[in-house]
C-alpha cells in the first residue's frame, strides 16, 4: 500500500460471457477510487456512448458527507504557467455534477451489466455514476506544445473528478479527490464519401492558350499512416513551362473560442522536378503519408487527445452535423491535398482536394465462452495476449516469455521503456468455476 502515490490501474476481467476491461484510479490519499469501463466514448452522431462507471469510498473517511462526481469539458486556450492574478486561459463548455451519494432519487438509472458486477465485488461502499455527454462538444484534441512550454497542452479535454464533500461547492484539495481524463472520439464513417476530383484552366495574358490542371485521388477516406496517391495530368497547350509540381497534405484547424480563427500547418510534403513542357501533356501518380513522426517541432499541431503515458497522432478528421452550434464546437480539424504547378514567368496554379483522415471503427471483442475445461491452451492464452498488447500498444511492444504450467502458473509481459511490468497471475481451477480473470496493471506516478 503506498499512501501517499497515485496510482492508476488497468483491469481485466474476463466474464461469463465475454471480456470485460476496467480502469481503476485511487486519489493520492487511497480514500476514493473510481473505476470506468472505459476512456474512449464514441460520438456516433446520433449518440455519443454513456460515461458510466462506480465510485468507492472508505466509510471511515465519508463520514456525513457526500460523494460527488463531476463531468467537465474545458478548451484550455493558453499556457498553465500564465494563469496569474486569478485569470485562466481556460473556458469551461459544459459541467455536469452527479450525486453518487446519497443518492437522488430522480436521478437512478438502471445500472449496467459492468457495474453490477463491479457493485456485487466491491461491496455496499461502492456506488454508481452515470453522465450523458451531449452531442454538440467537440472531441478531444491536444494542441501540440513547444519544446520550451511546460504544464498542460492547450485543446479541448473531457475530465471525470470525484470527490467526498458537504456540498459540490465546497473546495477540495487534490489529494482528497480522483481526477481521470476520459476522451470523446469519432471513428470512420461506415459509407465514404465520393472519389474526390477537382480541375482547373489557367488562361495567360496575351495568349489565347491555356493550361488544364486535373488532380484526383483513389478515395476521400485515409486510415491514419495510410499513404495518400494523388494523380495529376497536365495538359500544357499553353506557351509556358511547368517547372516543378508541388504536393502537400495541410491540416486545417478551425478555432472556435470567442471568435473563429482558421491555422493551417503541412503535415506531408513533396517536391518534384517535373516539368511540362509548352504543348505537351504530363500524367503521373505521387504518394505521400500524413504522418506525427515528421512533425514533432510544428508547435500548435492539432493532434488527437493524448492520456498520460500514451502517444498519439495528428487530430482526426472532425465530422460535424449541420445542427451543431459553432460556439461550442472548440477546435474543427479538417485536411486537404494541394497540388501546386510552379510556372516559369506565369505565377503558380493550384487546386485543393479534401480529405478524410481517421481511424478505422474498432472490432468489437469476442463475447464467446471458453467451452474447454482447461483454460491453458495456446489459442485462449494468446487471445488473452492480444487483447493486453492491443489495450497497451502505446506503451511499447509487449515480450512473450511464456508461463510454467503448474498450479499457479505465472506469465510476464514486459515493456522496454522500464514503466511497467505486469505479472499476470490465474488460476484454472478458479476459472473453470466462477468463468472470471481478473489481470491486474497498475502504473505509479
Amino acid at each position: 500500500h503506498h499512501t501517499h502515490t497515485h496510482r492508476r490501474s488497468l483491469v481485466v476481467v474476463w466474464v461469463g460471457s465475454g471480456v470485460e476491461l476496467v480502469f481503476k484510479k485511487s486519489s493520492p490519499n487511497c480514500k476514493v477510487t473510481v473505476y470506468l469501463g472505459k476512456r474512449d466514448f464514441v460520438d456516433h452522431l446520433d449518440r455519443v456512448d454513456p460515461v458510466d462507471g462506480v465510485i468507492l469510498v472508505d466509510p471511515e473517511y465519508l463520514k456525513d458527507r457526500k460523494v460527488f462526481v463531476t463531468l467537465t469539458c474545458a478548451f484550455r486556450y493558453g499556457r498553465e504557467d500564465l494563469d496569474v492574478l486569478g485569470l485562466s486561459f481556460r473556458k469551461d463548455l459544459y459541467i455536469s455534477t452527479f450525486q453518487a451519494y446519497p443518492p437522488i432519487p430522480d436521478e437512478r438509472k438502471p445500472s449496467t451489466r459492468l457495474q453490477d458486477r463491479l457493485l456485487r465485488k466491491l461491496g455496499q461502499h461502492a456506488h454508481p455514476f452515470h453522465f450523458t455527454i451531449p452531442q454538440n462538444l467537440p472531441c478531444s484534441v491536444t494542441l501540440q506544445p513547444g519544446p520550451e512550454d511546460t504544464g498542460k497542452a492547450c485543446g479541448v479535454d473531457f475530465e471525470i473528478r470525484a470527490f467526498c464533500a458537504k456540498s459540490v461547492e465546497e473546495k477540495v484539495h487534490k489529494r482528497n479527490s480522483v481526477r481521470l481524463v476520459i476522451r470523446k472520439v469519432q471513428y470512420a464513417p461506415e459509407k465514404p464519401g465520393p472519389q474526390p476530383m477537382v480541375e482547373t484552366t489557367r488562361s495567360f495574358l496575351m495568349s489565347d492558350r491555356s493550361l488544364h490542371l486535373e488532380a484526383s485521388l483513389d478515395k476521400e477516406l485515409y486510415y491514419h499512416g495510410e499513404p495518400i496517391s494523388v494523380n495529376v495530368h497536365v495538359t500544357n497547350n499553353s506557351t509556358k513551362t511547368v517547372k516543378r509540381v508541388k504536393i502537400s497534405v495541410r491540416q486545417y484547424a478551425d478555432i472556435c473560442l470567442f471568435s473563429t480563427a482558421q491555422y493551417k500547418c503541412p503535415v506531408a510534403q513533396l517536391e518534384a522536378e517535373d516539368q511540362v513542357l509548352s504543348s505537351s501533356t504530363f500524367c503521373k501518380v505521387y504518394t505521400l503519408t500524413p504522418a506525427l513522426c515528421n512533425n514533432r517541432e510544428k508547435r500548435g499541431l492539432a493532434l488527437d487527445g493524448k492520456l498520460k503515458h500514451e502517444d498519439t497522432n495528428l487530430a482526426s478528421s472532425t465530422i460535424v452535423k449541420d445542427t451543431c452550434s459553432k460556439e461550442v464546437l472548440g477546435i474543427l480539424v479538417s485536411y486537404r491535398v494541394k497540388v501546386k504547378l510552379v510556372i516559369s514567368r506565369g505565377g503558380d496554379v493550384s487546386v485543393e482536394l479534401p480529405i478524410v483522415l481517421m481511424h478505422p471503427k474498432p472490432a468489437d471483442l469476442p463475447t464467446s465462452r471458453p467451452t474447454s475445461s482447461t483454460f491453458f491452451s495456446n489459442t485462449k492464452h494468446q487471445f488473452l495476449y492480444e487483447h493486453l498488447s492491443r489495450l497497451t500498444q502505446s506503451l511499447g511492444t509487449f515480450i512473450y516469455r511464456g508461463y510454467r504450467k503448474y498450479s499457479h502458473p505465472t506469465t510476464f509481459f514486459r515493456i522496454p521503456r522500464n514503466t511497467l511490468l505486469i505479472n499476470l497471475q490465474y488460476n484454472s481451477a478458479f476459472f473453470c468455476q466462477y468463468g472470471v480473470l481478473c489481470v491486474h496493471l497498475t502504473v505509479d506516478n
